[in-house]
């Protein structure tokens, strides 16, 4: 059946996308859901009320908030791009993660008020350095069990 037979029928044929959002997958696009919710929110009151306190904190929520949101994304969209760059952003966040959380144990006089990742994620429950960990896991394993083509 041609694409132009299909339309007539009815039915659109869609590209083939890999689900990235199916067993535990679906547990990851709602951790990261509700992690966008909380860093943005929190990071959005924080620059409209007390920016001047602690911009750099409350800046890094906000980018946390925004790679979050990108992730949360990719993985509802589903397909070998949309892996490959969750898999990219996933690792950035592990990387940003474990920089910030250094960096407010090395030098606490830098952050007056936390941000998201400060002390790995700790007022988070450690989510934060948790969740790309896994993340990383899961789309790898999707990757891997992916058909051949």
């Amino acid at each position: 059946m041609t694409s132009g037979e299909a339309e007539v029928a009815g039915t659109r044929e869609k590209p083939d996308r890999t689900r990235l959002i199916g067993g535990p997958g679906l547990l990851l696009v709602w951790l990261y859901g509700v992690m966008v919710v909380g860093a943005v929110s929190r990071s959005a009151y924080q620059i409209a009320t007390e920016f001047d306190r602690a911009p750099l904190a409350y800046t890094l929520s906000a980018a946390a908030g925004v790679v979050y949101g990108f992730i949360t994304y990719t993985l509802v969209r589903g397909g070998e791009t949309a892996r490959r760059a969750a898999l990219v952003c996933c690792a950035a966040e592990l990387v940003g993660v474990l920089t910030v959380g250094t960096w407010t144990l090395v030098e606490p006089s830098a952050f007056p008020d936390a941000t998201v990742w400060s002390d790995y994620g700790m007022g988070y429950l450690f989510i934060p350095v948790l969740l790309p960990l896994t993340a990383v896991y899961w789309l790898r394993r999707a990757r891997a069990e992916r058909p051949a083509s």
